[in-house]
């Protein structure tokens, strides 16, 4: 199929004619494009700086703090507790004296009184009494001082006797505490019933240091449901302790499997590191086999350490089946991906496959955009049903097939945003949820050849429908919210349209409308490796993106994500200019609303061949109307725009023509 860009020579033609028919055309259409109103200068929330570069990268005085964690807690399951210590190393690298720290306690949204309660409306009876904290004590010379807090809501303020001093001042301090662990209606954290026993998801176990940045000092955005995480990077180092009969899952590296596994069980995971195919650790009928634990302890106690990280979690359970493969990595790095699931969920067309899954998709995320840093990856099924943490995803217990395909790949895919590029979920979702929603797109277009693709964000688009389609109900809905609302002020019916489909799909038009897929590749996988391990803003993004691809993009951010401005390109005529088609067909179209895109007409020519031509977005840098000669090779049968439906056109009836001669 032949397509064409039209020339600068043939553009000023187009513009002649185009003011030939001004009084044909442009009166009898009406628009309301405004040109000057999509391409006045984007309002970044600030300049460039030595701190976020004006090319969106770190800047030369670029700085963040860092926190590492010595956790030491242990999983009570008579009580249904969790309770322990964290002994926290801080490091204000920042330009600012610290007088007070601020640190999250997440577990507190269980409360009755909690803030997210007036958001989300916990059910009666659906609460904890969240974090009990027993003490919080200063680390110095070797001895322990009481620090004052004050705990409101999911955040606590320690006051210090005396500041953390700038770039570079350093305060160690341990906080001990412990609380009831949630049930089921615990969300991301939880435990629930299994044959062979419960199964314990547990996350957002610990006190976690709040982020100080260059963007608002201190970010304490309480815990209220939908706007998720923001975290400092450093090293942890966790030991949990529960009875012996348990297998514990997490983040990070199992320094002491001797310890806590059986002979067998090390010399399969030994095994299963030089492994393509998946290796059983722990199979279906060892499960209730009292040999595949080790004897002699009432409780064990599993050490992991995870570097360079911003959080852990871990699944823990006797009724775990447990498998594992090698992940093979760029550079020949190396990586171990495993799965740990219940009986009720085995199988291949189950999580038998869980897995495979995994390591296909760490493989094509690693090759495409940014190599997976960790030793291990953990697939664990659960009720919290698809959530993500650094080195470990909590799946859903009775996801199958294409549904446990999908999941897994974008719940691991998190890893790379924002776990990897550490953006501010609390605040802008769309930066994770969005970014990881395109990149999980592809990864099934390319897992075993596409076995569960086309991955698409809806159960509309998976039935057969237009994924380009699927955004028109939300964009035209005029009591919908811009991509940049505040997450947990998205409304449920929104969330899921606005945190996760809409941004993915405007970077799909932005990889193959707008700039094509080299351009986008190159910008994009630049802002991953300039910002991994880092705090990047929306701002951030933007730039880097516009100034990797070479293109100012202002339009696009504006009205995308800024904005729910709706794309309507009409076509109002089509005839051969002067009566001959040897001189062209002469096309007016109009761009009716307040978006604008670049766009491909497509002529079927009365032969049985299609000739196809793309007009870029300055088509509408100054018109509404647009009255262009395109050559031709033959007689035209029809004219349509946007002959793919690639574009998310609000009325696609206007598209298409008979031609007249």
């Amino acid at each position: 199929m032949k397509i064409t860009i039209l020339s600068a020579a043939l553009l000023s033609v187009a513009m002649l004619s185009a003011q030939a028919q001004k009084k044909t055309a442009a009166d009898t259409v009406t628009s309301n494009y405004q040109p000057s109103l999509l391409f006045s200068p984007l309002p970044y929330s600030q300049n460039g700086n030595e701190v976020h570069s004006p090319n969106g990268e770190p800047g030369p005085k670029y700085w963040q703090n860092r926190v590492d964690y010595q956790l030491d807690i242990k999983l009570d399951t008579v009580a249904k507790t969790i309770s322990g210590s964290a002994a926290i190393s801080y490091t204000n690298n920042s330009p600012d004296a610290l007088q007070y720290l601020w640190l999250h306690l997440d577990q507190n949204t269980y409360r009755k009184e909690a803030r997210s309660n007036f958001v989300t409306g916990f059910p009666a009876g659906g609460h904890t009494t969240g974090y009990n904290i027993e003490s919080v004590s200063m680390l110095q010379n070797g001895k322990l001082t009481k620090l004052n807090y004050v705990i409101t809501d999911t955040r606590m303020q320690v006051r210090l006797p005396n500041a953390v001093t700038a770039k570079g001042g350093k305060i160690s301090f341990v906080v001990k505490y412990h609380y009831t662990i949630p049930g089921n209606f615990g969300g991301r954290t939880d435990y629930c019933d299994t044959k062979n026993g419960k199964i314990y998801e547990i996350a957002q176990f610990y006190p976690r240091m709040c982020v100080y940045d260059d963007a608002r000092g201190w970010d304490t955005a309480p815990f209220l449901g939908s706007g998720e995480f923001y975290l400092e990077y450093g090293d942890i180092d966790y030991k949990v302790t529960l009875p012996a009969d348990m297998i514990v899952a997490g983040s990070g590296e199992l320094v002491n499997p001797s310890e806590v596994l059986t002979a067998t069980q090390v010399s399969r995971l030994a095994a299963a590191k030089n492994s393509d195919k998946t290796v059983m650790i722990r199979t279906a009928a060892e499960v209730t086999n009292p040999a595949s634990r080790p004897a002699g302890k009432a409780n064990l106690t599993w050490h992991f350490k995870m570097l360079n990280t911003r959080d852990v979690a871990f699944g823990a359970s006797k009724a775990y089946i447990w498998d594992a493969a090698r992940v093979n990595l760029p550079g020949g790095k190396k990586s171990l991906a495993m799965s740990v699931y219940p009986v009720e969920s085995a199988g291949n067309d189950a999580w038998g496959r869980a897995t495979e899954y995994l390591k296909g998709s760490i493989e094509y995320f690693s090759e495409k955009w940014f190599v997976y840093p960790y030793p291990v990856a953990v697939n664990e099924a659960g009720i919290a049903g698809g959530m993500e943490y650094p080195g470990i995803v909590f799946d859903g217990i009775t996801d199958k097939g294409k549904e446990l395909f999908w999941v897994t790949a974008h719940e691991i895919g998190h890893n790379w945003f924002p776990m990897i590029v550490g953006s501010d979920e609390r605040r802008f979702a769309w930066l994770d949820e969005g970014l990881n929603t395109f990149i999980d797109v592809y990864a099934s277009d390319i897992f075993n050849k596409g076995e569960y693709a086309p991955k698409r964000d809806s159960e509309y688009a998976e039935k057969g429908g237009n994924p380009a389609d699927e955004i028109i109900p939300f964009i035209t809905d005029p009591e919908a919210p811009s991509m940049m609302t505040q997450p947990d002020a998205i409304a449920e019916k929104y969330r899921h349209p606005y945190t996760y489909f809409k941004p993915a799909f405007g970077l799909i038009l932005l990889r193959e409308q707008i700039l094509g897929k080299d351009r986008f590749d190159y910008a994009f996988r630049n802002y991953i490796h300039k910002w991994a391990y880092k705090h990047p803003q929306p701002d951030d993004f933007f730039r880097s993106m516009e100034n990797g691809a070479g293109e100012d993009l202002s339009w696009f951010w504006k009205g995308w994500f800024y904005n729910n401005y709706k794309l309507d390109i009409a076509l109002i005529d089509a005839r051969y200019a002067d009566k001959d088609h040897s001189k062209g067909i002469r096309v007016t179209i109009a761009n009716k609303e307040l978006m604008a895109m670049p766009f491909t007409v497509e002529l079927k020519l009365k032969n049985g061949s299609k000739q196809r031509t793309y007009f870029p977005v300055e088509t509408w840098l100054q018109q509404k109307v647009a009255t262009i000669i395109i050559p031709t090779t033959g007689d035209v049968e029809s004219v349509v725009i946007d002959p793919d439906n690639a574009l998310p056109d609000v009325n696609r009836g206007n598209n298409t023509t008979r031609f007249r001669d």
